[in-house]
């Protein structure tokens, strides 16, 4: 009854408005682990300036009535939230007083998920192939590794055997082992000069691998995202806490007397390595394990030792900040080609939802060629591909790769899934930093522990902040609707997947009439869950509405959301799946086409 009268609705809109936003669809599973003590560094010298007054969330205008009259839209009658077919946090403050470090003037070409993300793919896919033991061993023994891992880091660590990995891509103009690259190199990437390169860590993915090996979570942080640095640097976007760390250890080796350029630089950037991690760990609550790093030459090397990934696009585009010039349908890119088309969001229809869902095909098809017998069965494609993980990466001194490799080959039947932290404002004022992404600890907690502990099947879906500890009120029994009232594409599945992550119930999801205030939805002697879901969702409002099925709560989010998998802190759509001897990546989530493949490929914007 309840979807005939959603469905009468829309029609009734419909003839008075445009189409409403398209598309959710495939929502994801995700990870888990316990959140150890935080350990605050002392600040030093903590700034004068006072924070600035939190951004108290707009309350939700309550409905005169349920969802026949509850967020109606206004002057026209009253008629409720109907929905149509298909669909798709407040902040610290600035303050602050360390001057920043130099900002580099190059371009940050390789600085993207997908550069650090094919090195773990290369490594996971070595792992876990037979073909390769031999040549993974060989790769083992000649890994450049560094001392950044502390035994009493991050608190105690959780007996779970759970591991999360901290991968970084760096903005530098040397390889792994400290050698510039040379100019052709440079020039072949579009990086500018050898002294462009900047010390920040533009990509920052922590890793999950749960204890039972099914299913790995990747969770992205936003460079420009603006927290608490470790080691007392007061707030900045978190991209620099490396190089505050490394640039104090430079000057306190130089007052000890150290001129040696080559220890300077291995001990500062250890420094730099550890500051980053504790930075991390503070903000997530996570432990860190393992630390892995890749440089700007990564990328290319690897995508050229393979012979490059099949790719298809819809369309032909071009754009000249990435170097995109990519003509419409299925195609080969490797080298400045692939950096190019991992990179492009400008001139794109979704712009960074179109550049994550480019690079969660490329890693499927990165995987696929890797997996062929075109690359590991061929001794010279092999070999060079070896030779690019060791000119690539750097990886913390107490990571036993072989070890991990064995772990690994239990997730050929499951997945590397994809999500980024939730985010408020992209345009936070700073006192020194510019323009700032907005980020609220406490969310980003809850939403790093929900996505861990829903991947340890052994323990109930109920992490921390969710209401579930506060209702009493058991997640799993409530089922979550979403509708998308935003006009925000592809909102309705990241949030419907936000709530699957606290282990509620996965229903459906669809378009409603524009609203301005988000709002939750109950049946008769459902307040507590529709509670558990507005808590889980920051905070919104709740309302009865007696045409709601029992144990299900309907989400309407208005143009005022903000809350988990919102626009401003976007899980990233689909996945990216080692699936025996196939890598394949789900459609995204963003958008209702259907599939168009070329050869098995996925065509994308």
């Amino acid at each position: 009854m309840q979807g005939r009268a959603d469905r009468q609705g829309a029609e009734d809109w419909g003839r008075r408005q445009p189409p409403p936003a398209r598309g959710d669809r495939q929502p994801v599973d995700p990870p888990r682990r316990p959140t150890p003590p935080r350990q605050d560094p002392p600040r030093q010298d903590p700034p004068n300036r006072r924070p600035a007054d939190r951004a108290e969330p707009r309350p939700a205008q309550r409905p005169r009535t349920p969802e026949a009259t509850a967020l109606s839209r206004g002057a026209s009658g009253g008629r409720g939230p109907s929905s149509s077919r298909a669909e798709g946090v407040d902040a610290p403050a600035a303050r602050r007083r360390t001057p920043p470090p130099r900002r580099s003037t190059g371009t940050r070409s390789a600085l993207n998920g997908a550069k650090v993300l094919l090195v773990v793919v290369s490594l996971l896919v070595l792992g876990v192939t037979g073909y390769a033991w031999a040549n993974f061993q060989n790769l083992s023994k000649g890994m450049q590794t560094t001392d950044v891992i502390s035994k009493d880091a991050g608190g105690d660590k959780p007996a779970d055997g759970a591991m999360d990995i901290l991968l970084v891509g760096m903005d530098s103009r040397k390889d792994a082992q400290g050698h510039p690259l040379s100019q052709d190199v440079l020039d072949e990437l579009q990086a500018g000069g050898s002294d462009d390169g900047g010390l920040n860590t533009d990509t920052l993915i922590l890793l999950h691998i749960p204890n039972n090996n099914a299913k790995a979570m990747a969770i992205s942080f936003p460079r420009d995202s603006f927290v608490d640095i470790a080691g007392g640097y007061g707030k900045h976007k978190i991209n620099s806490a490396y190089s505050y760390g490394k640039n104090a250890a430079i000057k306190q080796l130089q007052a000890q007397g150290v001129k040696d350029s080559a220890q300077l630089e291995v001990q500062s950037n250890q420094a730099g390595a550890k500051n980053l991690i504790a930075t991390i760990q503070n903000l997530t609550g996570a432990t860190i394990d393992h630390y892995s790093e890749v440089n700007l030459v990564g990328f290319y090397d690897i995508t050229k030792a393979i012979g490059g990934v099949d790719v298809c696009l819809k369309a032909a585009t071009k754009d000249s900040k990435s170097g995109a010039n990519f003509a419409k349908g299925p195609q080969t890119v490797q080298g400045k080609e692939a950096l190019s088309f991992v990179r492009q969001r400008y001139g794109l229809p979704r712009s960074d939802l179109d550049r994550i869902v480019r690079q969660q095909v490329f890693m499927a098809g990165m995987a696929k060629k890797m997996l062929s017998a075109g690359v590991l069965t061929n001794p010279s494609k092999l070999g060079d591909l070896i030779t690019a993980l060791k000119k690539s990466i750097v990886i913390d001194q107490g990571w036993d790769i072989l070890s991990f490799a064995q772990r690994m080959q239990g997730l050929t039947g499951g997945a590397i899934q994809f999500q980024t932290i939730p985010t408020g404002r992209p345009d936070l004022k700073t006192a020194e930093d510019g323009e700032a992404v907005e980020v609220d600890p406490a969310q980003v907690r809850n939403f790093v522990q929900g996505l861990t502990d829903s991947a340890d099947p052994s323990k109930p879906a109920t992490p921390s902040g969710s209401a579930t500890q506060d209702s009493g009120t058991d997640n799993a029994s409530v089922t979550a609707e979403v509708r998308n009232a935003s006009g925000v594409p592809g909102l309705a599945a990241q949030v419907l997947n936000a709530l699957v992550a606290k282990g509620f119930g996965k229903g459906n999801t669809d378009n409603a009439n524009p609203l301005k205030s988000s709002v939750v939805l109950y049946g008769k002697g459902g307040d507590a869950g529709a509670k558990s879901a507005a808590q889980a969702l920051g905070g919104l409002a709740v309302q009865q509405d007696n045409n709601i099925p029992t144990g299900h709560v309907r989400v309407f989010l208005g143009s005022d959301y903000k809350g988990p998998g919102s626009s401003q802190g976007v899980t990233a759509p689909g996945g990216l799946a080692l699936d025996g001897n196939t890598g394949v990546a789900r459609q995204q989530a963003g958008t209702d086409d259907a599939p168009i493949t070329a050869n098995g490929v996925t065509c994308v914007n």
